[in-house]
């Protein structure tokens, strides 16, 4: 069997293998990538993922797309890698019930207690071995509004040929999302804060990438949700969840805003995931609720929450649900992309709306709804949320008459990294793991800068080798 080709979003950048697509992160021509075809999974073959550890199951999951790229062996050894350090390597993502018909799948069990470290913690062990491979250098450079930041740096501290620079929103992230990042001691890990919101960020990062001068000499990559293989890795969860429920269709509610989590529940179902719907849960940056509702993308500018990695108004993965829409219509695809760039919206046919509402739905959530969820689940059952998983809970009792059963919510980190939120829920905040604790205790670093390119370059220049 051949390996797969990815190939952009945008149709302007050459098809890429495996190893070319996660180096890369976003295309040449400013699109992102996806697989030219999804593999098929059977019916037979999820069933037999039922009570198997969670290496066993993502190994079976990712062959197909690292085949003819990564071997066997290398394969389950990054794996294995990467999940080391979770609470219970041969879980990873324990999944609990709420109650009759509710299921939390927990994926905050990792070393930064966020689910971002499913997916980075191996894709820093790939970056390392195509490195090694090659003997070449690169530049890291991300923007986060919460959770990204700390396990990317976590992911590729101390790894060889790797510099990481992260930005973040100035006022964005809680006071333990932000010290994850500036107590972190690797020299080779850089935190900046950036006067304005993730989406500015977010669009700094993505100047860089398009200067193909700079991005060619400092060998740029990504580890933000734009780099296809942290949706491959995410992939894995879905799998896993459906599998214990043995044959069943399954909805997910999955608390989003940059449109990566959801995405890759929507590219397990494309790999044959009985995947009965899955449910966009927003919290008053309610951009993809409103999409869902009407076909139009149109952003209203950013508002602080207390569920501050979803204070997203440009949700960059959703542009690869797009060009499945455009029926993968690179032309069409681009005119919408450009429409957002200079009107700030585009909107979507009714046939295309209808074809999304097909396996999507969304709801939100304002601050006042997520703390009462916290509240209600914790007196219902004992369980602590965090804003973001309550935002997620809170979408599936509104959405609760179109969600088959069962019905599975994504707990995106840990209770502790948000006390001051939980506490004003409960009147008391879950301690942190003695492990997080220690690394708060550390120094500080990190610069603030302007939301320029140029500004940002200035800061990560002298510190690169090239």
């Amino acid at each position: 069997m051949n390996s797969l080709s990815y190939i952009s979003t945008r149709g302007l950048a050459p098809a890429l293998d495996l190893r070319g697509a996660t180096m890369a992160g976003l295309a040449v021509d400013g699109g992102l990538y996806v697989p030219a075809a999804w593999p098929s999974f059977s019916a037979s073959d999820i069933a037999a993922m039922k009570g198997k550890p969670y290496a066993e199951i993502a190994q079976r999951v990712l062959s197909p797309f690292v085949e003819g790229v990564i071997a066997p062996q290398d394969l389950r050894r990054l794996i294995d890698t990467a999940y080391a350090s979770f609470a219970d390597p041969s879980v990873v993502a324990p999944l609990k019930q709420l109650d009759d018909k509710l299921w939390i799948l927990e994926l905050f069990h990792g070393p930064t207690l966020a689910f971002k470290d499913v997916a980075l913690q191996l894709l820093g062990g790939m970056f390392e071995h195509f490195l090694s491979a090659s003997g070449e250098r690169m530049t890291v450079i991300g923007a986060t509004s919460g959770d990204t930041g700390s396990a990317a740096m976590a992911a590729l501290a101390g790894r060889r040929n790797v510099d990481v620079f992260i930005l973040y929103p100035d006022k964005g992230p809680s006071e333990i999302q932000r010290k994850q990042m500036t107590c972190m001691e690797a020299p080779n890990v850089h935190a900046m804060a950036v006067e304005g919101s993730f989406d500015d960020c977010q669009a700094t990062v993505k100047a860089l990438f398009n200067d193909q001068a700079l991005r060619a000499k400092y060998k740029f990559a990504a580890v933000n949700s734009i780099n296809l293989m942290r949706i491959l890795a995410q992939v894995v969860y879905y799998f896993a969840a459906v599998s214990a429920f043995e044959g069943k269709q399954v909805s997910f509610v999955v608390p989003s805003g940059n449109f990566g989590n959801v995405f890759a529940g929507y590219a397990a179902k494309r790999c044959g995931v009985p995947i009965a719907k899955l449910a966009v849960a927003s919290n008053s940056n309610d951009i993809l609720t409103r999409f869902f509702a009407s076909g139009r993308m149109k952003g209203e500018g950013v508002h602080a929450t207390l569920s501050p990695s979803m204070d997203i108004q440009i949700s960059s993965n959703f542009e690869r649900l797009l060009f499945d829409l455009c029926g993968r219509d690179a032309a069409s695809l681009r005119a919408m992309m450009e429409a957002q760039k200079s009107c700030g919206t585009f909107e979507v046919t009714l046939e295309q709306l209808a074809t999304a509402r097909q396996t999507f739905t969304a709801a939100c959530a304002d601050d006042e709804l997520t703390l009462k969820t916290i509240a209600d689940v914790h007196k219902q059952c004992g369980m602590i949320l965090d804003p973001h998983t309550a935002v997620g809970v809170a979408a599936a009792r509104q959405l609760a008459s179109e969600l088959p059963e069962p019905v599975v919510c994504l707990a995106t980190a840990h209770p502790a990294k948000f006390p001051d939120t939980v506490r004003k829920a409960i009147g008391t905040a879950p301690a942190l793991p003695p492990f997080v604790e220690a690394q708060m205790s550390r120094p500080e670093r990190t610069a603030l800068l302007p939301p320029t390119a140029e500004a940002v370059m200035g800061y990560i220049a002298p510190k690169v080798k090239v």
